[in-house]
């Protein structure tokens, strides 16, 4: 009996330890981007294209892209005299040390024309199984590219489609309704980049999402906000996936899915990623998954409030698209009018069970000076006993009347119900 007994005091001191230290490194460190971040400075200008509202202007941008970025200069869209202020264009590639700047009321429009995007298997603007058949309105690609300037990126999704009778949003209303996956263009790719900058911009109307850093190392987002209606599927704000070094910053999110996911699927790990200084409007919150296959690590989201988003807080995968969260920093987070504020689910939208298990483990999970001002849900949904969630809370603060879903959770700290203030604070 005295072995048992010394046993587990052993293991309660030991435990203490562990929480201890957690604790002290979560008040000295932060898991976050390991550049020092800036704002950005607009590149220098060679060439300066005017507005005309009827015109294609899909090679005289990509030829004066190409031919600035040489000389590690942006290409200048500007209004005309007359009051035109668009540029329609198909798909646009910007290369390393090029970009683009939108000036303050030009609108730069993705021509409604799925021909335009299409990969070579005439399936964009289709449906079908897979749902990979358009290429993106915009692929920044390289080094030290750039999108800049306070004009607008439109990529048209309510408008019809070029000999269709359906827009981008309504085939990927159809594709829920039949079981299928709608072929739509995102709006902007970062390809493989690095130190890439997309600066003061308008986002609107996205087919489908806004921006995807995929395996892109280095990425600043400053003062960019993207509006696109609420009941507009799939068109997620921000998603990078397997990318590391990225700063979002100074940003307003309202769009028809997550305002921003970050997912780390088979290609690579995400991580070192700050989310600092936003506000998410509509939309379905701040994610990470449900693709977490390759784990995703050292993430701060620091200064945000979310406001009628569906979801505040997530962090969202299943046995067959799990992996490792884990060193993630939720601080000074403010949630009003919205209906979960809180969802940490190892088991969301699992219907391949048939597929190759990927075990979902979300620890070392940290929350401190969280503001929940109305009720809702908060779910805790481990996914047993062997893989439970462990969260470390301080400051805690929820609204009397929310109701709770706690499943293999392990919660390091207190929570209470006193709620000071009415309303967030906008950053």
């Amino acid at each position: 009996m005295k072995i048992l007994f010394y046993r587990h005091v052993k293991n309660i001191f030991f435990h203490t330890i562990f929480i201890i230290i957690i604790l002290f490194f979560h008040n000295c460190v932060y898991a976050k981007d390991t550049r020092s971040i800036t704002e950005p400075v607009i590149p220098k200008i060679c060439k300066t294209l005017i507005a005309n509202d009827n015109k294609d202007f899909t090679n005289e941008i990509n030829d004066a892209v190409t031919d600035c970025a040489k000389q590690h200069k942006v290409v200048s869209l500007i209004s005309s005299n007359n009051g035109d202020t668009h540029f329609y264009s198909g798909p646009i590639i910007i290369p390393s040390y090029g970009g683009i700047l939108i000036n303050k009321t030009v609108i730069l429009s993705a021509i409604n024309d799925p021909i335009l995007y299409d990969k070579g298997n005439k399936t964009c603007g289709t449906l079908d199984d897979i749902g990979k058949g358009c290429n993106p309105f915009i692929i920044l690609k390289g080094e030290n590219s750039g999108l800049y300037g306070e004009g607008y990126i439109d990529g048209q999704g309510g408008m019809l489609l070029k000999n269709k009778k359906y827009t981008w949003w309504q085939l990927a209303t159809e594709a829920k309704i039949s079981h299928k996956k709608q072929n739509n263009p995102h709006l902007i790719n970062i390809n493989s980049g690095h130190n890439v900058i997309i600066y003061n911009l308008h986002l609107i109307n996205s087919p489908n999402f806004h921006v995807v850093p995929y395996q892109t190392n280095g990425l600043t987002i400053w003062g960019v906000k993207i509006n696109t209606p609420a009941d507009a599927r799939n068109t997620d704000g921000i998603d990078p996936s397997s990318s590391q070094n990225i700063t979002i910053t100074h940003s307003n999110i309202s769009t028809g899915d997550d305002n921003i996911a970050i997912k780390a699927g088979k290609k690579g790990v995400s991580k070192h990623i700050t989310i600092i200084n936003n506000n998410f409007g509509y939309g379905h919150g701040m994610s990470i998954g449900s693709e977490i296959n390759s784990g995703v690590n050292d993430i701060l989201i620091k200064n945000l409030t979310l406001k009628n988003t569906t979801n505040g807080l997530r962090i969202k995968s299943n046995i067959t698209k799990g992996g490792v969260v884990t060193n993630i920093h939720y601080e000074n987070i403010c949630i009003f009018n919205v209906k979960n504020p809180i969802i940490l689910d190892t088991n969301y939208n699992n219907d391949k069970e048939n597929e190759e298990k990927s075990i979902p483990q979300f620890k070392n999970i940290f929350f401190k000076n969280i503001e929940i001002l109305t009720s809702g849900l908060l779910k805790f949904n481990g996914l047993n006993e062997e893989n439970m969630i462990e969260i470390f809370v301080d400051n805690f603060h929820v609204k009397n009347g929310s109701s709770w879903i706690k499943n293999h959770i392990i919660i390091h700290g207190n929570i209470d119900y006193i709620i000071s203030k009415d309303n967030c604070t906008l950053y």
